[in-house]
């Protein structure tokens, strides 16, 4: 059976977890947004996936919140959002969620920011109504055990992340059908994940992480142009850098990926999580010495935000 990175294992708490809606918390089973809402309607939002972990005084604290609250309220200035809650109310609104829900260690937060209620299912924006709907949900998620040690699958796909002026894949948007359709494309072929080239034929990216190979000792990705500016990829590439590694963001194609040495995703999610296979060919078997390398950097870096406890 396949799994993709953020496979998890079932916590029964979940079922009991409070949402908060535009400021508002209520039960799972309760929590409700309009038909009307352009989310909804056009999939019209911007969103963050944001990791837990326990703090000094054992209180969640949200990693490396600073940078995705810089990566949701440029995508919500980008589509002209008007939005009614700034940086910091947002940041307390999200430990507020958190401690309703006595969640502090292991819990994965997804933030999603719609444009609003819409007076007719129509996709102009000025027939919104409403400031913007905020949704905050805080579950209980621990990536499989197997995540970090046993080498995920990935299968080249057909569908390719797009140019910039057709819908720009820097958006961190709500609207993801191009990945959807990559990860069925991957799923039937039995792999975790989709591996995608951009419109060049250079390797882009995945359908959900960002993708890493080593060659000679040195670390590859892409240049970022057909790629969200992921936070855990820009850690790894700030963590190699400072650690004397090389980091390189180039053009590379698939003939570049075959005769890696060794091969990785990250996500906020499961953090850094090696590759064992790509369309078939065997790359490594499981984690490499890289890769374990860079884990235990990135689990450093995790624990020292967290020792630092909320900030204002």
């Amino acid at each position: 059976m396949t799994h993709s990175t953020h496979a998890f294992v079932p916590d029964a708490r979940n079922d009991k977890i409070l949402i908060d809606i535009d400021g508002k918390l209520h039960p799972r089973a309760e929590a409700k947004v309009s038909v009307f809402d352009s989310g909804f309607v056009l999939g019209d939002g911007v969103w963050e996936g944001l990791r837990v972990h326990p703090g000094p005084d054992g209180k969640g604290v949200i990693a490396f919140l600073d940078r995705h609250l810089k990566r949701l309220y440029e995508g919500a200035k980008t589509l002209d959002f008007r939005m009614n809650v700034g940086p910091e109310a947002m940041r307390a609104r999200l430990y507020a969620c958190l401690d309703a829900n006595d969640a502090h260690e292991g819990v994965h937060i997804r933030l999603m920011v719609t444009r609003g209620v819409k007076a007719t299912p129509y996709q102009d924006p000025r027939a919104t109504i409403s400031p913007p709907t905020i949704v905050i949900i805080p579950e209980f998620k621990t990536p499989l055990p197997e995540t970090a040690s046993a080498g995920k699958t990935l299968f080249t796909v057909h569908v390719r992340r797009g140019f910039p002026d057709v819908q720009d894949q820097k958006l961190n948007s709500h609207s993801k059908l191009n990945c959807i359709m990559a990860c069925i494309q991957a799923a039937y072929a039995g792999a975790d994940e989709a591996l995608m080239l951009d419109p060049h034929g250079f390797v882009a990216t995945c359908n959900s992480t960002h993708f890493f190979i080593v060659r000679n000792g040195a670390l590859w990705t892409s240049p970022g142009d057909y790629c969200l500016g992921g936070i855990t990829r820009g850690l790894v590439l700030e963590l190699a850098r400072a650690n004397g590694m090389a980091a390189y963001e180039k053009n590379f194609s698939l003939t570049d990926v075959y005769g890696a040495e060794e091969a990785f995703i990250t996500g906020t999610f499961a953090g850094v999580t090696p590759v064992s296979v790509i369309d078939g060919r065997r790359i490594s078997d499981g984690p490499g010495p890289m890769v374990k390398r860079l884990q235990g950097l990135y689990r450093e870096r995790v624990a020292a935000e967290a020792a630092r406890g909320r900030r204002p």
